[in-house]
């Protein structure tokens, strides 16, 4: 079941939930993409209409921030979890041990994929990391999007993770779906640099506190300033309005 919530719709899941949605679909090879979406994702296509198809037609679009998640709950979903990109990563991770899935990371500079590399196989032993890929600073010319292609589908991945940062990540996986040669692609931001220890990540209580963009805030104030600072205000007004809208058309 899904809510929309300022024209994106969101499922109503969890992470457990996730797994389970991501296991089924990995066994019937399609092509789809996952979208984790926190607050910053809706204020972007609530600013840039053209990039609700880009959310919508995802084949999952998981709850990622507790701003996000507690608005559900509000609207009656106690069932509800944060899917946070990290440890969605992790999760598969782990499962992939048992289920021999295999990976391939898109996205981050050539050091934050080597260190990600280092740091899981360290943390799974037996994990199959088939192969990466560190795009440059601009658009893929027609002949690197064929390279691109060809990697992906000579390593034969069961997941590419995807690490532009939103909404970069989602146009990609929305761009690419079908031409990428995977059953699954999963935009997780910035987890490639949480887990790389490029950059620190928020301790388990302030996340689950909804006080990570804080954090993460005062760790890069120049990059987050409009994101945080600016857009969520936006976005907690937004919501209440679109709420009350909702509440007196069903009196």
């Amino acid at each position: 079941m899904k809510n929309t919530i300022l024209g994106i719709k969101i499922n109503n899941t969890n992470l457990d939930s996730t797994l389970k949605i991501i296991f089924n679909t990995l066994k019937k090879f399609n092509h789809n993409y996952i979208c984790c979406v926190p607050a910053h994702s809706i204020m972007e296509c609530y600013d840039n209409p053209d990039l609700l198809p880009v959310f919508n037609n995802s084949h999952l679009n998981t709850p990622d921030g507790m701003a996000v998640v507690w608005l559900l709950k509000l609207m009656g979903h106690k069932e509800v979890g944060r899917v946070y990109g990290p440890d969605l990563l992790l999760a598969l991770c782990e499962q992939s041990l048992s289920t021999g899935y295999k990976h391939f990371f898109y996205g981050g500079t050539p050091k934050v994929l080597e260190d990600l590399k280092i740091n899981l196989s360290k943390k799974f032993p037996g994990l199959q990391i088939v192969g990466s890929f560190s795009p440059p600073f601009r658009p893929l010319d027609p002949a690197e999007e064929v390279q691109v292609a060809e990697m992906v589908k000579k390593t034969k991945p069961d997941i590419v993770w995807v690490g532009l940062g939103s909404p970069k990540q989602e146009q990609w996986m929305y761009d690419h779906v079908g031409k990428i040669d995977a059953p699954l692609m999963i935009g997780v931001g910035a987890a490639f640099d949480f887990l790389s220890g490029h950059k620190s990540q928020a301790p388990r209580w302030i996340q689950k506190s909804g006080l990570e963009w804080l954090f993460r805030f005062f760790h890069e104030p120049k990059r987050l300033f409009r994101r945080y600072i600016l857009g969520y205000p936006r976005f907690v007004v937004l919501v209440l309005i679109e709420l009350l809208k909702k509440k007196r058309s069903r009196s």
